[in-house]
């Protein structure tokens, strides 16, 4: 907001206009204003004064303070985000509940999403996919208390992220070309290679991007379900339960069987699980409906509680210029055993098992915001990907090949047995020797008794590894965000700090500006 600038007074008594000159005193404010603005003084004398001169228009304009965002940072475990947003409005409680990825999985960033829900304009609260259960149960957690502390909200409200073309909201119909394993068959893992036909999409996507793929769920868990709901048509119900969320108790489905049941035991049972989230968090959709025997339900009750599946995103392990209308991608097949059931991973179980050759599947591509190899093709990176971590990777050395980069590229890959469980190793050796991969350092946990991780080996080497840093290098993971990302980013610091004789406080911001220089950049989950 501006304020008229009195012209008998002139800010902390500064005037580059003499008081002899012959201008009367509206002119010269004016004067002093534009001058000021031209020479740089204009902020100078705005220090002596609550506001500035508004040079050309000789106004006094109140200073625009940026927000900040202390708790945008992926590394902070979300206790201590949740303390940073403390006392902040209700919507950026919001964002600080969120993994702070801005990935776009869920269709927003981080803060346009917190945003969308504070508003009501989403409900849908568990879009945020990278935070997990987390970030779901303190999003429900804050929606329910709602707006207790600190009722602003931002001075600017950023457009939600712009889609066109084949986006989450209208997907690509795809087909499956094969899903080969690639794991041994004496592993404790089932991992794929994936490989999609993107013909006749002129979908486009950078290495580094992910591509979003809507999943349907297992029909004998559908037909399960089922079993516990009175249901007229079991074909088009089959069909229409596919597309939604079967792994997740929600309030309303709760709500729902607390006004049908009928046995004073089961009343009593759904009233406390309504507000015990860690309990309801242990059963999915049928183990919940498997509680509650005197409770009868149609199809349409079920259904109008439930969400439809979010789609899955995974980290792309393929470059467009080295595979034209084609997506790879690097799966681990989900499956366990709990409450004497065994469950499946909705989209990677999909992908191993229940789709064939020439099967349609519903994708599109989701950038990376950022995550990427250097636009300097000169530049090393240093990557660290354990397990499917991998993926992203492989794309990155696909595009270093093709693009003939002199930069050097190093790979820590890490797993649990060498002979069954080191993915790509064919290629990645291929690499090694035609000099497009410089080092590769591997650590295979169950090798030798004493268990060995990425981390450790990052270690063993860190005099090199900073001296790749301190070239100019990039430095990438991808993985598990809970352990493995936590534990390299804590030998990282420690590296920084040991080899560049930093205090613990220097390593901390010199990996800082590795962040804000895009040096630093995690695809974690």
């Amino acid at each position: 907001m501006n304020k008229m600038l009195d012209p008998q007074k002139m800010i902390a008594g500064v005037s580059l206009i003499p008081e002899s000159a012959p201008f009367d005193p509206e002119q010269r404010a004016w004067l002093n204003g534009f001058f000021a603005g031209m020479t740089g003084i204009e902020e100078m004398m705005a220090q002596g004064s609550p506001a500035g001169v508004s040079g050309a228009a000789g106004a006094v304009a109140e200073p625009e303070v940026e927000e900040d965002f202390p708790w945008h940072d992926d590394a902070m475990m979300i206790d201590e985000r949740m303390e940073l947003a403390e006392d902040r409005p209700y919507n950026r409680k919001l964002m600080a509940a969120m993994a702070q990825l801005d990935c776009g999985s869920c269709g927003y960033l981080c803060q346009t999403y917190a945003e969308a829900i504070a508003s009501g304009e989403e409900t849908n609260l568990t879009l945020c996919t990278p935070g997990g259960k987390e970030t779901a149960k303190m999003v429900k957690k804050l929606v329910k208390l709602g707006d207790t502390t600190g009722s602003a909200t931002a001075t600017t409200t950023p457009a939600k992220v712009e889609e066109t073309g084949f986006t989450r909201k209208n997907p690509f119909t795809a087909k499956l070309i094969k899903s080969d394993k690639l794991t041994g068959d004496a592993s404790n893992k089932d991992v794929r290679h994936v490989e999609i036909d993107l013909s006749g999409s002129d979908i486009s996507y950078e290495v580094g991007d992910a591509l979003g793929l809507y999943p349907t769920n297992c029909e004998d868990l559908v037909a399960e379900v089922l079993s516990h709901c009175e249901c007229d048509d079991v074909k088009a119900a089959t069909q229409r339960l596919l597309t939604y969320d079967l792994a997740t108790v929600n309030e309303e489905l709760c709500e729902l069987v607390q006004s049908k049941a009928t046995e004073a035991m089961e009343i009593e049972r759904v009233t406390k699980l309504i507000d015990d989230d860690d309990q309801l968090d242990e059963l999915d959709v049928l183990d919940f409906l498997q509680l509650f025997s005197s409770c009868n339900i149609t199809v349409d009750q079920l259904i109008n509680t439930l969400n439809e599946l979010n789609p899955r995103l995974y980290s792309i392990a393929s470059s467009l210029k080295a595979h034209p209308d084609q997506v790879h991608l690097t799966v681990g097949k989900v499956t366990y055993e709990k409450n004497n059931r065994l469950r499946k991973g909705v989209a990677s179980t999909l992908l191993a098992d229940r789709v064939s050759s020439g099967s349609p599947l519903k994708v599109f591509v989701q950038k990376s915001h950022g995550f990427t190899v250097p636009a300097d093709d000169s530049k090393p990176m240093i990557m660290v990907g354990p397990g499917t971590g991998i993926a992203p990777f492989v794309s990155f050395l696909q595009e270093r090949a093709i693009r003939k980069a002199s930069g050097k590229n190093w790979l820590f890959f890490g797993d649990q047995k060498s002979e069954t469980d080191f993915l790509y190793r064919e290629q990645l050796e291929q690499w090694k020797t035609d000099g497009v991969l410089h080092e590769l350092d591997t650590a295979f946990s169950r090798d030798q008794e004493q268990k060995i991780y990425v981390q450790d080996r990052m270690r063993e080497r860190s005099a090199e590894l900073f001296k790749w840093l301190e070239s100019g290098g990039s430095f990438y993971v991808c993985g598990d965000a809970s352990r493995m990302a936590k534990d390299v980013d804590k030998a990282l610091h420690e590296i920084v700090e040991n080899e560049g004789k930093l205090s613990a406080a220097g390593a901390k911001e010199y990996v800082k500006n590795l962040k804000d220089t895009k040096r630093y950049c995690r695809d974690v989950y």
